[in-house]
């Protein structure tokens, strides 16, 4: 019997992993200099801009596969903390014409790594059940 829980776990680290994944993926055809670009204008050093990789590449395929998912969708948390700060602040408390919030795509990737931070992997993942960071 396949458990309800253990399944919406994986359909929620897929879509966090894939969807992230793929902002890392167009990073790594286009670089990191608009994120230098964001770091050095808050007056931090440029070279942070490389860590987007561990958090938009290495973090998103560890919780598709599910091994340290928790450790990993905590980058998650930490990448898109660091986002909404540099680039979407201005825009924390807006709508869009539709009436929508307007960082709804970074809320979504946020609260979803958030929400993998607490649940864990679950039963379909490559760490199991009893991986100690699942």
């Amino acid at each position: 019997m396949i458990r309800s829980d253990d399944t919406g776990k994986l359909v929620l680290r897929l879509a966090l992993g894939i969807l992230i994944l793929l902002h890392g993926v167009a990073k790594l055809s286009s670089g990191v200099g608009f994120v230098s670009s964001q770091l050095v204008a808050h007056g931090l050093p440029a070279a942070l801009a490389y860590l987007v990789y561990i958090g938009e590449i290495i973090a998103p395929v560890l919780i598709i596969v599910g091994i340290y998912t928790r450790p990993a969708a905590w980058v998650m948390v930490i990448n898109m903390l660091f986002a909404v700060g540099l680039v979407h602040m201005k825009q924390l408390t807006m709508l869009d014409k539709n009436g929508g919030w307007a960082l709804e795509l970074q809320g979504m990737f946020l609260f979803a790594a958030l929400a993998v931070a607490f649940l864990g992997a679950g039963r379909f993942s490559v760490g199991g059940t009893s991986g100690k960071y699942n």
